[in-house]
């Protein structure tokens, strides 16, 4: 479950499989009334996966199951609601018309032998296991998932067991994306490194022969112990872009190696790692995948939000439906991108374009959704 299947699945043999009935009733020849037979012998009586059983006259029926084989001497199935049976012998109520193919789905009907039934690059979800059970495939190629390491930083983080001075913080953005990446199927390896040079270079070192993807937090800004971009510059790591026109998130890092290897580098603060985590990373894993990227639904605002600085502004909202059925979008008042507690209640993050200044309730936009 949750896994990307990497082989198409198809059908083993004609489905369904045969010709099947569709009510409890009896089987007849739908020509017979047409002669003026309206009472047939019941030559016996068929349970689902029993050997179908002939008629060799039609004045002659069989008592069949819902699911069982109906036989090629047979062609409609009779309700037991449209019949009275007494003595092994069934009449048809008055007035009741028989059409050929009656309550029976049809071999073949749904998918011939060798057609698709499931293409690759899906998602595996109890749908397809059922469908990979019906046609004997017990095992199932999937998608090979990157091998990621995700990498906080700071001298001020301590582990989240520990009691912190006045002046320390718990780390919580590490333990924040391994969650986060659970119902991706994706397993993640934490470390932490301190605002030391020599330890970052040595470890990112490591990190990017080990690893497939670097997800790292902290250390990408200007200040004067902002690290990291120079360690992964000198380790042959080349930068794609430093910096986004977006709050929050703006010092956000990317670049990739020759060796395949990538690393996204959002900066510390807990909102901003949250936000770039759903509004890249996760497009990126599903793209890289070969799955539909597209991530964000359109939500429309409830009320005026205003936001007058020259960046695009990833606002906190809380999503519902309306009585129209149409998908809304109810904005939180923060504290910046290090008040995280509103992650809790909100749904997704709602992207508002640069420019406006001022966007009016009953506007629509993208909304890049990360609940459960």
């Amino acid at each position: 479950m949750g896994r990307i299947l990497a082989e198409d699945l198809l059908a083993d043999r004609d489905l369904p499989p045969f010709n099947r009935a569709t009510v409890d009733g009896i089987a007849v020849q739908s020509t017979a009334l047409m002669t003026g037979v309206d009472r047939f012998d019941v030559v016996g009586v068929q349970a689902a996966g029993m050997t179908p059983i002939r008629i060799t006259s039609q004045d002659q029926c069989v008592e069949i199951m819902t699911g069982a084989a109906v036989d090629g001497s047979l062609d409609a199935v009779v309700r037991y609601e449209d019949c009275k049976i007494e003595n092994g012998r069934a009449t048809l109520l008055p007035g009741l018309m028989i059409a050929a193919g009656q309550n029976i789905h049809p071999e073949g009907k749904d998918k011939n032998r060798g057609d698709l039934l499931v293409d690759k690059n899906r998602v595996v979800t109890a749908a397809v296991i059922g469908l990979a059970a019906s046609i004997g495939k017990t095992s199932l190629l999937v998608k090979k998932l990157p091998k990621i390491a995700v990498i906080s930083t700071g001298d001020e983080m301590i582990p989240p067991d520990q009691s912190p001075t006045p002046y320390q913080l718990r780390r919580s953005n590490g333990v924040v994306i391994q969650a986060a990446l659970v119902k991706y199927k994706v397993s993640v390896d934490l470390y932490h490194l301190n605002d030391d040079p020599k330890e970052i270079n040595e470890a990112l070192e490591g990190y990017l022969k080990s690893y497939d993807v670097l997800l790292m937090t902290g250390g990408v800004s200007k200040g004067k112990f902002d690290f990291v971009p120079e360690a992964l510059e000198k380790l042959g790591v080349v930068k794609g872009f430093h910096k986004v026109r977006q709050r929050p998130g703006k010092p956000f890092w990317f670049g990739g190696s020759q060796a395949e290897k990538l690393v996204f580098a959002f900066p510390g603060n807990p909102v901003a790692v949250f936000m770039c985590l759903h509004r890249y990373f996760v497009p990126w894993l599903k793209q890289s995948l070969g799955i539909d990227a597209h991530c964000f639904s359109i939500a429309t605002l409830t009320k005026d939000v205003v936001f007058n600085v020259p960046l695009q502004y990833f606002v906190q909202v809380k999503l519902t439906i309306n009585a129209e059925g149409i998908l809304i979008a109810t904005p939180f008042e923060t504290n910046g991108s290090g008040d995280f507690s509103n992650l809790v209640y909100a749904d997704a993050f709602m992207e508002l374009p640069v420019g406006p200044g001022v966007f009016k309730k009953g506007d629509r936009f993208k909304v890049w959704r990360y609940d459960w």
